[in-house]
C-alpha cells in the first residue's frame, strides 16, 4: 500500500510542476484525444439479394469485432442435384462453424436451380457464385471483412464449388474448397453408361453458352478441370453410395495429386452422406484443420 501511496504522491507532484509551466508550454504539450476504434457487433443478414431472380439470395452472419483486413468468409452451397435443395439444408454447417470458428464470416447462398428445357445449370449456376463474391468483395469495407474465401459445398454444391474455384476463380480469391460427396467427372462409365445420366450435362447445359460440340461431360467435370492453380481441396467420398461413386473420389484424387494440388481425401463406410458419428467428427476436424491453415484469421 504504502508503494502506491508514494506512486501517486510523485504522479501528483509532477502534475504540479507541469501545471506551472507558461501558457505557451500549455498548449504546445495539449493532450491529443486519439479516437476509439469502433468495435464492430455481430450481425445476422437474411435473404439478401444478389440479382433479379427471387432465388438469388443469401443469408450473411458477421462476427463481432471483425475487420476488413482479417476476417475471412466461408461460402456454404447446398445439394440438390442442380434442380433442387435450399440454402436451409446447411444450417447444420452454420453452427458447426460459429462453434468452431467463431471469427469467420459465413455467407449461404442459393442460386437458380436449374428446370430441364427451360433454365440451365451450367453455367449459370457458377456464375451465381461469382455474382456473390463480386458484391462481396466491392462491399467488403462496409461489411468489415476480407476478400478472401473458402468454398463448402456438398452434392451438387461441391460441384459447383469445385467447377468455381478450378475454373472461374482467376484471381485467387478462394483460397480452399471443401467437396462433401461432389460429383467429379462425368465421364466415369459411372455416369457415362448409365442411360438415366448419360445425357445429364447436355440436358442442364445452355449450349449457347459452350462451344459447338464441346465434350461438355469433360468440360464440366472437376477431375478434368483441375490444375496447379487450384486451391487446396478437401475430398470426402463413402464407400458405398449409390449416386456419386467412390470413383469419382479417386478420379479426382488422381487428377489432384498430378497437378499438385495440396488436397485431403477421406473414404467413410456408408452412402451419399449418412456415415457414423466418427466420421463426422474426422469432417468437422479436418475441416477445422484446413480453415486454420488456409483461411486463418491473421
Amino acid at each position: 500500500m504504502r508503494s502506491i501511496l508514494s506512486f501517486l504522491s510523485i504522479s501528483f507532484l509532477t502534475m504540479c510542476l507541469l501545471s506551472c509551466q507558461n501558457s505557451s508550454d500549455d498548449i504546445a504539450n495539449e493532450d491529443v484525444v486519439e479516437t476509439p476504434i469502433e468495435i464492430l457487433e455481430a450481425t445476422t443478414a437474411l435473404n439478401v439479394s444478389y440479382g433479379t431472380h427471387a432465388q438469388q439470395v443469401y443469408d450473411l452472419y458477421l462476427p463481432a469485432g471483425r475487420n476488413s483486413t482479417q476476417t475471412k468468409t466461408i461460402v456454404l452451397i447446398h445439394g440438390g442435384g442442380w434442380t433442387a435443395g435450399d440454402k436451409s439444408d446447411m444450417t447444420g454447417f452454420i453452427s458447426l462453424i460459429n462453434t468452431t470458428h467463431p471469427d469467420h464470416a459465413i455467407v449461404n447462398m442459393n442460386y437458380v436451380l436449374a428446370q430441364a428445357g427451360s433454365i440451365p445449370a451450367f453455367p449459370n449456376q457458377f456464375l451465381d457464385i461469382e455474382v456473390v463474391l463480386t458484391k462481396l468483395i466491392n462491399e467488403h469495407e462496409a461489411l468489415g471483412i476480407s476478400q478472401e474465401f473458402g468454398l463448402l459445398g456438398v452434392s451438387a454444391g461441391a460441384h459447383l464449388a469445385m467447377m468455381y474455384d478450378y475454373t472461374y476463380d482467376t484471381t485467387d480469391r478462394v483460397k480452399l474448397v471443401a467437396n462433401i460427396v461432389g460429383p467429379s467427372d462425368f465421364t466415369d462409365p459411372f455416369y457415362a453408361d448409365n442411360p438415366n445420366t448419360s445425357q445429364l450435362t447436355e440436358v442442364y447445359s445452355d449450349a449457347n453458352a459452350y462451344p459447338a460440340n464441346a465434350d461438355l461431360a469433360t468440360l464440366l467435370s472437376p477431375a478434368w478441370a483441375a490444375s496447379a492453380s487450384s486451391s487446396p481441396t478437401l475430398l470426402f467420398y463413402g464407400n458405398q453410395d449409390a449416386l456419386v461413386p467412390l470413383t469419382n473420389g479417386q478420379r479426382l484424387d488422381v487428377a489432384l495429386s498430378n497437378a499438385g494440388v495440396e488436397h485431403i481425401f477421406t473414404v467413410y463406410d456408408g452412402g451419399h452422406g449418412n456415415w457414423s458419428t466418427a466420421s463426422y467428427l474426422d469432417v468437422q476436424t479436418k475441416l477445422g484443420i484446413y480453415i486454420d491453415s488456409y483461411l486463418a484469421i491473421d
